[in-house]
Order: C-alpha cells, then structure tokens, then sequence
C-alpha cells in the first residue's frame, strides 16, 4: 500500500507541474507577442531611454561614399560635334562621419537636430587617389551658356569675350580632389564679385564642397513617444512643411523620414520613403524580397521603375518637369538652374537612348540599381548601398565661342555609391536583443506547452493503468510489491 501511495503523489506531483507548465506556455503564446511589441516600440522611438537612442545620435555603422568619375576620352571631338567617348575611373572611397548636434526635443512629440557629415579620404579602399587627373566638362562655363542661349546675342559675346580673358574653356583636367572639395577659378570670383548670392560657395568650385563637414539641414521628426504612428516621419526640414523647388504640390510635399530609420512592424506591402535634401525630393522605394544578413531577418527595398521617369511616363512626375528623356530627373531649379540631371548610375533604367548617346556607358542591374535591407520588426536599417548619377546637359549655343559645336548630349559627370552596413558589438546586441531573445522567447512557449501536456498525461495513464483488469488484476495491483513476485504457503508458491 505505501508503494502505491507513493506512486499515485508522484504521479500527481507530475500532474500538478504539468499543469502549471502548460498554463505558464499557453499564457507566454498570448502574452509574449504583445510583451515583444511593447519592448520594440519602447526601444525604437527617439527618446534617450530607448535601446536605439545612441545608434540614432551617433550612428555606429561605418559608411563609405564610393565615387565614380566619367573620364572625356575625346574632348576636341566633342567641340566638333561628334560623339562623346567617356572611361570610368575609380572607385575613389571616403570614409563618411555622421553625427547629429543642437538635439532639441520640442512639446509637439517631436525633436529637432543638425546632421554633420564629414569626409575622409581612404587609399587602401580606393583604385586610384585624390592627385589622379580626370577631364570632365567645365561646368561653369557650358551651364552658364546654355542658361544664356536665349538671351541677346550682344549678351553672349561679352560672355564669350569674358570667357576668353579668364582663360575658361569648355573642358577642363582637375585632380580628383580638385573635382571633389573645390579648386580655385577665376569666374567664380568675378561671379563672387557681382553677384554675391548666386552660389553656395566661396572663392573655390567643387561638386562635393557644400556636403564636407556641413549639416543637411534642420530636421524636425516625430519621436513615437506620444503618438507611435507618426514615428520616425518629417514634421519639417529647415522650417518647412513642404518645398517650393517644383511645379506641383505633390512633388513638393516632404514625405517619410530623414531616411535613417522608418516604422517597425513592415509587410511585404509596406514602402520605404525619405525626404533627401540632397535630391531636393522626396523618393519611394518599394518591397522587393525577404533576406538574411548575418543571421538577421530583413525586407530588401529597391527604386521603382518610375523614380525619374518623365511626366509622359509617369504622370506623377509631371511636377519636376521640364523633361528630356525618361529616367532622368531635370534638378535644376535646386542647383541655381544649372542644367543638371540626377539618375541611376550609366543610366541603368532611363531611356535607352541616353546611353547610346555616350560611348562607354554599361548599365547593369547588379552593379547600378540601389537597395536597402531592413529590419522589418524593427525598421533598422541593416545594409544599404544607394547609387546615383549627376550628369550635364551640354551643347553648342550660338555666340559663345567656348561650346564649338556640341551636339545636344546628357553627358555624365560621375556617379557615387553611399553604401553602410551593421557589424562588430552594434550587430552582436541587435542580434542578441531584438532577435535571439524573440525567438527564444517564441520556442520556449511551445516547449513548455507541450512538456506541460506530457506531465499531464502521466497521472491519467496511472490512473487508467490501475483501472483495467478486475479480479486478478485488481488484487495483484493492491498487493505489495513482494506479493506480485509470490507468497508462499508452507512448501509451495502461491501466484
């Protein structure tokens, strides 16, 4: 009898845990998705307790902008009208610095803040360095003249007069770092001298020197704290809630984040779109596929075909207007309506005719198109590699000496690559907090659920097993252990 007593408490002892198990599993299933929730919109809104406060200030990932110069083969040929020959050169790598100041957090559940960048040169990333010659166009001198084609040819001919006194030509060979931070030009100085506000910059041309050790603007953004479904999006950017660069409210309305971080909790139809004061635009980027980098979950998000497309194509669009070709986006109403044009690289999903005009151009999807790699239950970028082009409009204008006869072209003057990715201590605590913790935490539930219904299974078979029989079988189970091996009665054994 106190074997069988000590059976039936094990066995309810068992049952007991088993119960308790499978409720602590069954509660972890209801609760542990909205609790991993809670923990993710805690640690994602912009507020210094959260987890990604520090990421979002200083951003840990390591950039680098890639540039691509299109070196002119045929400089002389051009200004006889033939057919631009260009050679790629590069990549020239520089290690970009972010980090944000004057944060300042305002009652309306946002926070406002500079993002200084600046730029370092790095060799050992590089195929060349910053002292290697490249001829590209003068951009002074064939922006201005195409700017002054419909003006009075008596306009003209003092330009041209002018241009031949300050030693300007239609092309010219800087070094790499010339081209990138600025070199010194006399039109610049005499443009300085009688129209002080036109340009940006002072006594030095560069193409990158108004991005170097500067900020992108003031941005305004919606914290998440107060209201989490404006987090992450742009209230305003230097005051304003739109811009005025364009020709219809949509193009100018500024839309998404400041492209660093986005809502958590994606599907596959959910699209990533920023505000970049760099393209004077907001851009949409759409779901592509699902991905793994390094062991994390992540939505890849590319351009639309429709990105640059013309207003004929994309009605949309119509509002960056006037356009040439589609797939290339006229940006000079935001860069003092030089007649220059943002793109893919090599023209990589624009009118084919664009790269037939260029000789040298080799669009490609692998090495051209731009992507993202998100985070989807975070909205944390995890890789990205955003590519774009700048290129020229160029041609012969009647009256300026300098332009000969160029045939109307596109032509490009390089294109940059701004690529980062997650990795060291930053992607070893993300992995481990926001993504081996979560999916611990989701087996776990399962298991104890079912270890939980294993236990208790084990007093219903107990009680089951001392239930079937009768007779025999009832009086074997309630004799002591001894009993069921024999009883014996003087000299034989009784089973």
């Amino acid at each position: 009898m106190g074997s069988r007593s000590r059976a039936r408490q094990v066995a309810a002892a068992l049952g007991f845990v088993g119960l308790l198990l499978a409720a602590l599993g069954a509660v972890m299933i209801v609760m542990v998705p909205s609790i991993i929730k809670q923990q993710v919109l805690k640690n994602v809104r912009i507020d210094p307790s959260s987890l990604s406060f520090n990421m979002w200030k200083e951003i840990p990932v390591p950039f680098y902008l890639s540039v691509y110069f299109f070196d002119v083969i045929n400089p002389n040929e051009i200004l006889q009208g033939q057919k631009p020959q260009v050679r790629e050169r590069g990549p020239y790598v520089y290690r970009e610095f972010r980090h944000k100041s004057n944060i300042t957090f305002n009652d309306n559940d946002t926070v406002s803040f500079l993002e200084y960048r600046s730029y370092q040169f790095q060799p050992h990333k590089s195929r060349g360095l910053e002292s290697d010659y490249i001829v590209i166009p003068n951009i002074l001198v064939l922006s201005a003249s195409v700017m002054m084609e419909d003006r009075p040819m008596s306009l003209k001919l003092i330009m041209t007069f002018a241009f031949s006194a300050l030693g300007e030509r239609a092309f010219v060979n800087r070094t790499v770092g010339e081209i990138m931070w600025g070199y010194e030009d006399p039109l610049i100085h005499l443009i300085n001298k009688y129209f002080p506000n036109m340009f940006p910059f002072k006594g030095k041309f560069g193409l990158f020197a108004e991005l170097n050790n500067s900020d992108s603007g003031l941005f305004t953004v919606f914290t998440g704290v107060k209201d989490f479904s404006r987090i992450h999006l742009v209230d305003k950017w230097n005051g304003l809630s739109k811009v005025n660069f364009w020709h219809s409210d949509q193009c100018n309305m500024i839309n998404g984040t400041s492209g660093q971080m986005w809502a958590p909790f994606m599907t596959p139809e959910s699209s990533l779109e920023f505000y970049s004061p760099e393209a004077c635009r907001s851009m949409k980027l759409i779901y592509k596929e699902q991905g793994v980098f390094e062991g994390i979950p992540t939505f890849r998000f590319v351009a639309p075909n429709t990105l640059f497309a013309n207003g004929s194509v994309y009605p949309p669009n119509e509002g960056f207007c006037p356009c040439m070709e589609s797939g290339i986006q006229n940006v000079s109403t935001c860069r003092f309506n030089a007649p220059l044009f943002l793109s893919h690289p090599h023209f990589y999903n624009a009118d084919p005719v664009l790269a037939e005009a260029v000789s040298g151009l080799h669009p490609n999807t692998e090495e051209h198109s731009l992507f993202l790699d998100i985070h989807p239950v975070t909205g944390i970028p995890m890789n990205c590699s955003v590519k774009l082009q700048l290129s020229l409009y160029i041609k012969s204008v009647k009256g300026i000496g300098q332009t000969g006869k160029i045939e109307p072209v596109v032509l490009p003057l390089l294109w940059f690559a701004e690529s980062g990715a997650m990795e060291g201590e930053t992607l070893q605590t993300f992995y481990t907090q926001l993504v081996l913790m979560p999916k611990v935490l989701h087996y776990a539930q399962y298991v104890l659920l079912a270890l939980g219904c294993v236990l208790l299974f084990i007093p219903i078979v107990y009680q089951i097993r001392s239930q079937v029989g009768g007779g025999q079988s009832m009086a074997l189970a309630e004799r002591p252990l001894a009993c069921l091996l024999g009883e014996r009665r003087g000299s034989d054994w009784i089973l």
